[in-house]
């Protein structure tokens, strides 16, 4: 199904054109429809490809056309990570770019003052953790008296942390009538459970699982998080990597990545969101005539790359779900030819890893970097194991404080 079927406004259309997206992916062919009749919606979504802009679409379009310059906090997307929430949030400012909505992160881990003064000039899209959401609330900065649309994304994963007792009371305050999406890798009875007390007969959508092109000889490379760069590095002498898409978690990871890799005489660009249309078709342009052999990317600017003989597809920071995973080794690979992936992986990385070869169904081999050591500690850095008990512990408290 192509996205002109949609009928969406001129200015929607015009980003969605920008950002490559051509043929709606299964989850969008299925959701869009439906989530723009304004229906509630259940969906299971793990290994399906573009469900942030299943969702994204719709309630973008909902506001426009509505046709009015008063803005007000009418959609709330809830998700469970700080980097799923910069991750949504750079999808949605790409999306809007075109509008003059406004769009804003709430999360954890930095100062509260730019968020209270995104809240208070009244954003029209925010996506928020639970849990800060809650403190500002607390400060009496986060109303939704106009509130339209809620958004649940990876429910699985906010139960998992423990984020059930301040989504109940974050779904207590708004407004009855509104429309809400609830999506979950699984539909455990947890999250049924949860979709009963925040949704409405809603529509449930489910997708098929994504399989991995054969074709790609796919390898981890365990690395401690500071000597990722020099992994890159050693991974780039070799010759044979002659097209190579590296993928970041951020736009300034990205950023940096390729001023590291300019300073070693690698030719490189990049692409993410904050870089102009001419900046993304200039670097494309020099990636396709290999005038640029690395190009690096965030994940949303990805999507609008289409560009034969990419020979190698580095992940330098894990993928956030298995569903990107697959989309990004599915760069390479392609008309029959044979293509690498290679992901760094650090300690704190190997549940997902698991993730991704349940969803593969396969064990994903392992390889080391000559000169790496796996093992290495930054200069004051604690025991990657240490972090990794702490986090596992921060998970059980919080989840045993749910059950309460």
């Amino acid at each position: 199904m192509s996205f002109s079927t949609f009928r969406l406004d001129a200015r929607l259309q015009k980003s969605v054109a920008l950002l490559g997206f051509e043929q709606a992916t299964p989850i969008q062919e299925a959701t869009i429809p439906v989530a723009l009749t304004g229906q509630d919606i259940l969906g299971s979504a793990e290994t399906g490809t573009g469900k942030t802009a299943a969702y994204l679409i719709p309630v973008i379009q909902k506001l426009l056309a509505q046709h009015t310059n008063v803005h007000a906090l009418r959609v709330l997307i809830l998700v469970p990570t700080r980097e799923l929430a910069l991750q949504v949030t750079e999808h949605a400012e790409a999306l809007t770019k075109h509008t003059d909505l406004r769009v804003a992160a709430i999360y954890g881990g930095v100062g509260m003052v730019n968020q209270e003064q995104a809240l208070k000039r009244r954003t029209d899209i925010v996506i928020a953790t639970p849990g800060r959401l809650q403190d500002h609330m607390n400060r009496g900065f986060a109303t939704f008296k106009d509130l339209q649309v809620l958004v649940l994304d990876e429910a699985d994963r906010m139960l998992d942390v423990g984020f059930l007792p301040a989504i109940r009371r974050i779904v207590r305050e708004l407004p009855r009538e509104r429309q809400t999406m609830l999506f979950s890798a699984t539909l455990v009875a947890e999250i049924l459970s949860l979709a009963s007390e925040v949704t409405r007969k809603p529509a449930r959508i489910a997708v098929e699982k994504t399989a991995t092109p054969q074709a790609i000889e796919q390898t981890l490379f365990t690395v401690p998080e500071h000597q990722k760069t020099e992994a890159l590095h050693k991974l780039l002498l070799d010759q044979e990597m002659e097209s190579v898409l590296v993928f970041a978690r951020t736009k300034h990871r990205a950023d940096k990545i390729v001023k590291h890799l300019k300073r070693a005489n690698i030719r490189a660009d990049v692409i993410h969101g904050n870089r102009s249309q001419n900046q993304r078709v200039a670097a494309l342009d020099a990636f396709r005539k290999g005038k640029a052999r690395v190009l690096v990317a965030t994940d949303i600017a990805a999507r609008g790359i289409d560009v034969e003989g990419i020979s190698h597809v580095v992940n330098y920071d894990m993928p956030m779900q298995a569903e990107d995973y697959v989309h990004r080794i599915g760069r390479t690979g392609r008309a029959q030819a044979v293509g690498s992936a290679y992901t760094l992986v650090t300690p704190l990385d190997e549940a997902q890893v698991k993730k991704i070869e349940r969803v593969l169904n396969q064990k994903l081999p392992r390889r080391r970097i000559d000169g790496i050591d796996p093992n290495a500690l930054a200069l004051n850095q604690p025991n990657p194991e240490a972090i990794q008990r702490y986090i596992e512990a921060n998970r059980q408290r919080k989840a045993a404080m749910a059950r309460q």
